[in-house]
């Protein structure tokens, strides 16, 4: 039996990017998909995109939402396939046999895993590679591997929809991390692709988001793996922080 994608992209005012992460997902030659887009209530062209490539979405909502994780929320309760991933606006799918390749590798497996990982590679607004992600996926991967931070991307996360439960929307930018961290604690098996699954727009983030990203998930590490360990564990990330600003890598 074949494994269905739930595929959800959740978009506002990103008419500069939306298309292509839409084109990314119907460019896949896997045929068990469902395409799913959020949209926040955009006021620019982003609502004519959708649209434009309507007949091939299976749901599409354009409303005002409380944010992002809350936009993503409005996904999950959508979705119908075993999987459910995340490809928001402006990143995209590796290449068009990414998914079929998953997909075999889950046919030699006794079961489904309820993760899903891989590689992410950062480009540039022409879709161009930059570098490979610098936290690379583990070979092995557990809830435990989060205490050194977010190993592996977002778009690199695909969960079994059964064990995917809700975004906190206590968190305004880390809600995330948080998730897939609730995620890894139910999972039962997880299995590495050793794959590169998606390209990851790499716009900046403003000084603002990021000192407060950074703070709600230094609050998640304290919750799951305890204030002291978590306060020495920031003395190695303040210096491969370092690092990355002197290789300038993300």
């Amino acid at each position: 039996m074949s494994a269905n994608f739930s595929i959800i992209t959740v978009t506002y005012n990103a008419a500069g990017t939306l298309e292509r992460t839409i084109r990314s997902v119907m460019e896949q030659n896997y045929p068990h998909i469902e395409y799913i887009v959020i949209d926040g209530g955009s006021s620019d062209s982003t609502r004519a995109i959708i649209e434009k490539y309507k007949a091939r979405i299976r749901i599409t909502v354009s409303e005002k939402d409380s944010g992002i994780y809350d936009a993503m929320n409005k996904g999950l309760t959508s979705a119908t396939g075993d999987y459910v991933w995340f490809i928001n606006a402006g990143d995209t799918i590796y290449s068009p046999d990414t998914i079929t390749e998953i997909a075999s590798q889950l046919k030699n497996l006794p079961g489904l895993p309820d993760i899903v990982y891989g590689e992410t590679v950062i480009v540039n607004n022409k879709q161009e590679y930059l570098y490979i992600r610098r936290l690379k996926a583990p070979e092995k991967l557990s809830w435990h591997s989060f205490r050194d931070g977010m190993l592996i991307s977002h778009q690199a996360f695909i969960v079994k929809r059964s064990i995917a439960t809700a975004y906190d929307l206590h968190y305004r930018f880390s809600a995330d991390y948080d998730w897939c961290i609730r995620c890894m604690k139910q999972a039962r098996l997880i299995c590495n692709t050793h794959l590169i699954l998606a390209n990851y727009l790499d716009e900046g983030t403003t000084t603002r988001n990021l000192k407060a990203s950074l703070k709600e998930r230094f609050n998640i590490m304290c919750k799951y793996y305890g204030r002291i360990p978590t306060y020495l564990r920031h003395i190695k990330f303040a210096l491969r922080f370092g690092l990355a600003k002197l290789t300038g890598k993300n």
